[in-house]
């Protein structure tokens, strides 16, 4: 059962408009605070101007210089079409799949980690007593 990253309640999935098919797989409505949370279509990972996994859709891929035989190759057209337009072989580290992508990858100083400065709360400073 999906939660609501609101409040954590129930979702319900409701009825898509005939526009909506095209855009998205699911829309759920949370059942206490009427938060709507939409699942897109596949091909929306296709478009953009970073690298997105082609199942999950995230942007935390790493660059593989040659293929790896051990994790499978993703199939599909797309993937055929990436690899004849020139794109660089990816690897997805949460689905475990390989495959190309022509774009470059998302820039890493958006999820960079904090530093200890940033880790410590307001009015906790090392030098107090």
């Amino acid at each position: 059962m999906r939660k609501c990253v609101q409040c954590g309640g129930r979702l319900k999935r409701v009825h898509r408009t005939f526009v909506e098919r095209f855009s998205y797989l699911a829309i759920y409505e949370c059942r206490d605070c009427k938060d709507v949370a939409c699942i897109p279509r596949g091909y929306f990972y296709h478009l953009g101007q970073e690298c997105r996994c082609p199942r999950c859709g995230t942007m935390r891929v790493t660059r593989l210089n040659k293929r790896d035989h051990i994790d499978p190759m993703e199939s599909g057209l797309m993937n055929h079409v990436e690899r004849w337009m020139g794109g660089k072989l990816y690897h997805c580290r949460y689905c475990r799949i390989q495959f190309y992508d022509r774009r470059e990858m998302c820039k890493q100083d958006a999820v960079a980690p904090l530093n200890d400065a940033q880790r410590q709360p307001a009015g906790n400073t090392p030098d107090q007593p």
